[in-house]
């Protein structure tokens, strides 16, 4: 019984039909009616221009962003715990060629304007510094919590008043949308590019890099195609977020991973190390306790001393929720 991560979620039926459908003859790289027809799409979904490019993995799409947004002299200010910080293997630097992650602290892997301001104004502006040309959030953040309208517009104000480029890692950003129940050109107010997921969200291989500044977007499809991530059958990627994106698939199942989540928050009660807004849940949990769990067939991942994580999916079954829930609630 699973719950170590949503990337190891099933695909959608709804997905593989959709490829199925696309199997045919067509022309090669984004030039298919499908991936022709991902801008319309998206602008319409965002209620605004925006190019849409798709790409095979959420780093891969976090890097490029940034790659558009900052040069290789300049810096991005980042959460201390941010994915594209601790878990992407320098691919940002790399896709950059040379940029300088910035790291901020801040609870729940949030940030503030104030906690970045703070950061940005303690470096001397001289050309011994590396100076922030970009700032990006997370949302969900890295601990499962939500940035709201108000502090993301609030994030990308700041970032325009100082002439950094501003970016959104939204590998969960459905799952956001969700709690938030809002719409989603609201999480995207004033930022110039989001790293839309599916892939944790019901997909198999697709993400999209989302440029709201479509000034960007012949240097971002240089850029794609020059770090190998120009598929040469795309219109399988589009197709699947088509699919995602038909009839709001991609609400509905963040809908259930979030659902799932909070049977279990009920359950984990006083364990719980973050307010549960997504998917992810933190709980404290000693070593023989972890074992007992394990022993009972649930798999998770030890995310630091006395601390576990759990994370539910749109697949996530209720049978093994109630019976995660129950052994939770028994320790």
């Amino acid at each position: 019984m699973r719950f170590f991560s949503d990337n190891a979620a099933p695909v959608h039926p709804a997905v593989f039909a959709a490829m199925a459908a696309a199997d045919a003859v067509d022309t090669a790289y984004d030039g298919d009616a499908l991936s022709r027809a991902l801008d319309a799409r998206v602008s319409a979904l965002f209620g605004c221009e925006a190019v849409a490019l798709c790409v095979p993995t959420g780093t891969a799409a976090n890097a490029l962003a940034l790659a558009a947004l900052c040069p290789p002299y300049g810096g991005v200010l980042c959460h201390r715990d941010a994915h594209i910080q601790n878990d992407e293997c320098g691919a940002p630097e790399f896709y950059t060629h040379g940029a300088k992650l910035i790291p901020v602290d801040g609870p729940d892997a949030k940030l503030t304007p104030e906690t970045v301001a703070a950061v940005a104004d303690g470096i001397a502006n001289d050309v011994h510094r590396v100076q922030p040309r970009a700032l990006s959030i997370t949302n969900a953040t890295e601990y499962g919590r939500v940035y709201t309208p108000d502090e993301t517009a609030a994030l990308a104000a700041l970032a325009k008043r100082r002439g950094w480029g501003c970016h959104v890692d939204g590998a969960r950003f459905a799952n956001a949308v969700v709690h938030l129940g809002c719409a989603p050109a609201a999480l995207v107010e004033g930022v110039d590019a989001l790293s839309f997921g599916f892939v944790k969200n019901g997909g198999l291989s697709a993400e999209l890099l989302v440029l709201f500044d479509p000034a960007l977007a012949d240097d971002a499809r240089r850029r794609r195609k020059r770090g190998g991530h120009l598929l040469s059958k795309g219109r399988y990627l589009a197709a699947q977020v088509h699919a995602m994106l038909d009839d709001d698939l991609w609400l509905e199942t963040a809908r259930g991973a979030n659902a799932a989540a909070r049977v279990l928050a009920e359950a984990a009660g006083a364990r719980l190390l973050h307010a549960v807004e997504a998917n992810e849940l933190f709980l404290t949990m000693t070593p023989d306790e972890a074992a007992a769990l394990r022993a009972q067939g649930f798999d998770f991942y030890d995310w630091a001393a006395g601390e576990i994580r759990l994370v539910t999916h749109w697949a996530s079954p209720e049978r093994e929720v109630a019976a995660l829930a129950r052994a939770i609630a028994r320790l």
